[in-house]
């Protein structure tokens, strides 16, 4: 049986205006069953703060961002569904939202979707992969029910 496993952290006082565990967990079967028909995550949604902390710390810019990925990497003689870790400030997507005039959880899918394609290795350092990783965000995001997020 295909099964996606959230473990979802809200690591911020202000909890309105965020999607619901099952919102989230729709998306992630749309996002990742196509990619992997078993996979575990954790999604942390926090404040400025964390995420200004872990953007320093690995990334090595000091201000927080909207999503950071931390995929899980595992010895290859060992099979694991762990997929990794996305860290989304939850003031920056809102701040974004505003600022692109997008609705609010048609950005949220959007930062999920990007942060599982870094998960599953997708990346936008070329012109070329930039490419290929928002067309398929164009179209994950079309499967959801959302606009184009670009």
């Amino acid at each position: 049986m295909d099964t996606i496993i959230l473990d979802l952290q809200i690591a911020t006082e202000d909890q309105q205006n965020l999607p619901s565990k099952d919102q989230i967990s729709n998306w992630l079967n749309v996002i990742l069953l196509p990619f992997m028909p078993n996979a575990e995550l954790t999604i942390r949604i926090v404040d400025e703060i964390e995420s200004q902390q872990l953007n320093h710390t690995y990334r090595h810019k000091n201000k927080p961002t909207n999503v950071l990925s931390f995929p899980f990497e595992s010895p290859i003689e060992i099979e694991t569904p762990l997929l990794g870790d996305l860290i989304i400030c939850k003031k920056i997507v809102e701040q974004e939202a505003i600022e692109q005039n997008k609705p609010l959880l048609s950005h949220w899918a959007h930062m999920i979707t990007h942060g599982c394609l870094h998960l599953l290795g997708y990346d936008h350092i070329d012109e070329a992969e930039a490419e290929e990783m928002e067309n398929l965000e164009i179209e994950i995001m079309a499967q959801l029910g959302f606009n184009n997020p670009y």
